[in-house]
């Protein structure tokens, strides 16, 4: 997380160090005099015994070997922090926000403790100029010009950036482009020393749950601090702003100002960038998590190349789906992603998938989830061709699809999203069944997006759907059979709407 300085100051840092120091003086104080109520010979006892067993005797076989591979792999975290703490920065920022509370930064506890769950009201504040910190990882070089990795959270929306080096230096920089998609920004700055260490990049592919896990940064501004941890997990999905990435879960303590670190493997080689945390008091739980570094390489190349990342562009939008909806279409819920919608022109329709469509292979790649298709044709440039492997009315099929650019304009505009609804099983346990007319059949109208093609005929969420240009609907595979018919050029539904069967208009295709 990055860390506002804002709200973790130099000054109430030391605020803070003068109050604990106040309270260990106290604790020793007590200790002191506790120890000296004993008497002498209990101190000289405790300072003079040896660690184990009696003076001069040898240490036991099995604690010896235990001692050399415990100071073995203390080596190992010390080559590690050596190699890497040179190459990964302090990141200082300058930005507008927003007027909040005003109440952050008022109590200087709350390095400590975390912010109250009910701090009460306050006055909206003005908008202002705010401070802030995070990390950053140098990337690469290039003549006098040095790349540095960060989060777009921490230095996307900077007016004035300053990175400083592990030996203390600082050099004013700028941004070169972010991924916000991904949380993933570079900046630059000139040196003509020579003596600036590029991180070495590792390959998180590799990772395996239980992997030895250093997190390198920069926690409420305490410079080049190192944890230690495993790799708890791979995979996590469901980061902060619809980050796309997946994620590396690690116990190492990651807090607010880690953002943009290394995440780094017992070889010193950089696996993941440090993001964010889960947390409810804003401190380290054991829940961090890391963009995998593979996940980056492409946009540091684009970013540095370009200024600017280019995702591939397939033009579908997928949903989840249900037990009794997928027992419906015959497919496994957990073995694909369900195909909700189609853009319209897109080179999903030009390549022949249709709504309905459920993906269970992606270039040879097995898939999970939607989330997995959206990362794996994000990253594949455009003019390349994709091969998908779909289920279809029972039915196995191979589709090659042309990607191309994404477009935010193109790939937000739902006009083009075809139907535009979603349609699901009366079965589903999602919904109510007490609620529904009894002896219903069809299909269950969940969502409607405004102005997609569903929308303009007159559908509304809560309609039961009974027919597809007159042909009965029993179930979801009937409905998008209908629905994808190639001879039928209009097409219209007739639903059941508050105890009356209503007809929409028609919908003609293009």
């Amino acid at each position: 997380m990055a860390s506002p300085n804002k709200l973790f100051s130099r000054k109430f840092f030391l605020i803070n160090l003068v109050l604990v120091g106040v309270l260990i003086g106290f604790a020793l104080a007590f200790t002191g005099f506790s120890f000296s109520a004993r008497g002498p010979s209990h101190k000289v006892a405790a300072e003079t015994a040896p660690l184990f067993g009696k003076a001069g005797e040898s240490l036991p076989p099995e604690v010896a070997q235990a001692l050399s591979q415990a100071t073995s792999v203390q080596s190992a975290f010390r080559y590690v922090a050596a190699a890497v703490l040179p190459s990964v920065v302090e990141i200082d920022v300058v930005e507008n926000v927003k007027g909040g509370t005003g109440q952050d930064g008022q109590n200087p506890w709350r390095y400590f403790f975390g912010q109250p769950e009910n701090p009460g009201q306050s006055q909206q504040a003005p908008d202002q100029t705010q401070e802030g910190l995070g990390s950053g990882i140098i990337v690469r070089r290039d003549g006098k010009t040095v790349y540095v990795l960060t989060n777009n959270h921490v230095a996307g929306d900077a007016k004035e950036i300053k990175v400083i080096l592990y030996d203390g230096r600082d050099f004013k920089a700028t941004l070169v482009g972010t991924d916000k998609r991904k949380d993933i920004a570079v900046v630059k700055f000139e040196a003509d020393s020579q003596e600036i260490p590029v991180a070495k990049i590792g390959d998180s592919s590799t990772l395996e749950v239980g992997d030895w896990a250093i997190a390198v940064g920069n926690p409420f501004g305490l410079t080049s601090s190192v944890t230690i941890g495993v790799v708890s997990a791979l995979g996590r999905t469901g980061g902060p702003d619809e980050n796309i990435s997946d994620f590396i879960q690690t116990d190492a303590s990651i807090n607010k100002g880690n953002s943009g670190g290394a995440l780094v493997n017992i070889k010193g080689e950089v696996v993941g960038m440090n993001t964010w945390i889960a947390s409810p008091t804003g401190g380290s739980i054991g829940l961090g998590f890391a963009i995998p570094i593979n996940r980056a390489k492409k946009a540091i190349d684009d970013l540095i190349g370009k200024g600017k990342v280019e995702y591939g562009w397939m033009g579908i939008s997928m949903s989840e789906i249900d037990k009794a909806s997928a027992q419906e279409l015959g497919v496994d819920p957990k073995k694909g992603a369900f195909v909700a919608h189609v853009f319209v022109g897109s080179p999903a329709s030009k390549g022949g998938l249709l709504p309905g469509d459920f993906i269970v292979n992606a270039n040879g790649v097995e898939i999970k989830s939607s989330d997995q298709v959206v990362r794996l044709v994000s990253d594949i440039p455009a003019g390349q061709v994709l091969t998908l492997g779909v289920q279809r009315g029972g039915k196995r099929l191979d589709l090659r699809i042309d990607i191309e650019a994404r477009k935010d304009s193109v790939a937000s505009n739902d006009i083009s999203l075809f139907p535009g609804l979603l349609a699901i099983s009366l079965k589903s346990e999602d919904l109510d069944q007490a609620k529904l007319p009894k002896g219903a059949k069809g299909v269950y109208v969940a969502n409607v997006f405004p102005k997609t093609p569903a929308a303009i005929i007159g559908l509304k969420p809560g309609d039961i759907i009974t027919e597809v240009n007159e042909a009965g609907v029993s179930n979801l595979k009937d409905f998008f059979a209908f629905l994808n018919d190639p001879k039928s050029r209009k097409i219209a539904f007739t639903v059941q709407r508050d105890g009356e069967t209503v007809s929409t208009l028609a919908y003609v295709r293009k």
